[in-house]
């Protein structure tokens, strides 16, 4: 069987009928353009070139021959890059990249098997369920949600359609990350009762006035779901440059780094802590925000976290950026060191900490035996999602999980603006005789946007 036809075959669902493909008799090689997965970029911006883009094309068994952007300068751009790659590299299957000024275009071209998301936070779940119920496989930048309506909308949208979506957590692509968290799970450091985790705030920003919406920027649809709000440039992205967009800052759009760092940290956490597919019972947390100003999301924090393990998470900019695991019997320390995915990523490389560290180095030496805990290797995050999708290996990501890494961050962000110490059902995933709480697990959707409009 062709990959292209396995691969559609393989994103077939009950009610979902797959796009046919044609593929022409003079095609030939397992390098052909029959035979890699034909990848679309939704989202041409920062994430999208540092790190996405460069992320798929590193692998010859997919091609990216699509982009959209509802920042036209910003297609072109992104069309441009990867026109430019494939030409350079002189490969037998490079052709004009399509742009889509519309992704939902994108997503219904049959030429496309899989999608790379690389939008703004508040543009994520959606078109991830429309590219799930389109059959395509989907590569999805964190976090996984704006809310956890949307999460639990997208997780039931990848089960009814059983595509491959892996979320772009890909510290768990990083070994050191792999290797705390079995060291942690196998009893290294004896019972495990407490984890820190360090993250950074935000700072607050200028004033910002009214100003005309660039010709080439379709800002309605760029605002989504989300209320209608004159625009600024702060307020969406650079109009010269990819530098760091003043979205992330600002809660229309999302929770700050809470959301923005913390998804990865969160989810690194749980795969030692074995709470990957359950959240806290107990959460409170004090939070610093702008009095003033255009940016809007929390500054210096502190979340602290209560398991039904008995274990005790705490989160704050007060630490190191990274994980501390410490247990009975010693602890681990793990972060990026001086990774970065982003050029703009505020991170201090000149004086980053290790990125693998224990109160005894004999730990970090400790072998783990046959008979004990594995977890999954990956050598690179978007090659594991590619292999994934032609059967290969299993997602390291997959939505579930990201979901729930996700969740923490946002039931975080609900006890920032709460001020009180709340009691969280992960099976219900609901707060506890709490009908205020409960209110901030999904907000209105401006129609025609939002995942509450889409279509299985």
């Amino acid at each position: 069987m062709k990959r292209r036809k396995f691969l559609k075959k393989s994103a077939l669902t009950a009610g979902i009928i797959g796009f046919p493909t044609i593929v022409p008799a003079s095609v030939f090689g397992k390098n052909a353009p029959s035979n890699k997965i034909q990848i679309g970029q939704i989202g041409c911006g920062r994430i999208a070139r540092d790190h996405d883009l460069p992320g798929v094309w590193q692998h010859d068994v997919a091609q990216i021959i699509a982009v959209s952007d509802l920042d036209r300068n910003r297609m072109a751009d992104g069309k441009a890059w990867v026109d430019g790659y494939y030409a350079k590299k002189n490969s037998s299957s490079y052709s004009n990249t399509k742009m889509y000024e519309d992704y939902k275009e994108l997503i219904l071209d049959p030429e496309i098997d899989a999608v790379v998301i690389s939008t703004p936070d508040h543009w994520h779940s959606q078109p991830a369920m429309e590219a799930a119920y389109a059959g395509k496989h989907v590569y999805l930048q964190k976090p996984t949600s704006l809310t956890i309506k949307e999460g639990q909308q997208l997780v039931e949208a990848v089960k009814k359609t059983g595509v491959k979506l892996q979320l772009g957590t890909q510290q768990r692509s990083s070994p050191q990350f792999r290797i705390a968290a079995e060291l942690v799970r196998n009893g290294r450091i004896g019972k495990l009762h407490t984890v820190r985790i360090g993250l950074p705030g935000d700072p607050s920003g200028p004033e910002a006035p009214e100003m005309p919406v660039p010709e080439n920027l379709n800002y309605d649809a760029w605002l989504g779901s989300t209320p209608e709000v004159p625009y600024t440039e702060i307020g969406v992205h650079p109009q010269k440059g990819y530098g760091r967009p003043g979205w992330l800052r600002l809660e229309q759009y999302g929770a700050g780094m809470i959301t923005g760092w913390g998804q990865h940290h969160f989810d690194s956490a749980a795969w030692g802590m074995d709470t990957e597919l359950t959240g806290p019972r107990f959460i409170e947390a004090v939070a610093e925000f702008p009095r003033s100003g255009l940016w809007n999301v929390h500054g210096d924090f502190m979340v602290k976290a209560e398991y039904e393990n008995g274990i005790r998470m705490l989160t704050s900019g007060g630490y190191p950026n990274g994980i501390r695991y410490e247990g009975e019997d010693g602890w681990i320390w793990v972060s990026r060191g001086n990774y970065v995915a982003s050029a703009s990523d505020p991170v201090d490389q000149a004086n980053s900490t290790k990125a693998l560290d224990a109160s005894d180095p004999k730990i970090l030496k400790s072998e783990i035996g046959s008979n004990e805990i594995h977890l999954q290797k990956s050598d690179e995050h978007h090659g594991n999602w590619l292999g994934a999708i032609q059967g290969e290996n299993e997602l390291l990501s997959p939505v579930e999980i990201g979901h729930r890494a996700c969740s923490v961050c946002l039931v975080s962000h609900i006890a920032m603006k709460l001020g009180r110490k709340l009691e969280w059902d992960p099976k219900s995933e609901k707060f506890v005789n709490d009908q205020e709480a409960n209110s901030h697990l999904e907000r209105d959707q401006r129609a025609p946007y939002g995942t509450n409009f889409v279509k299985a």
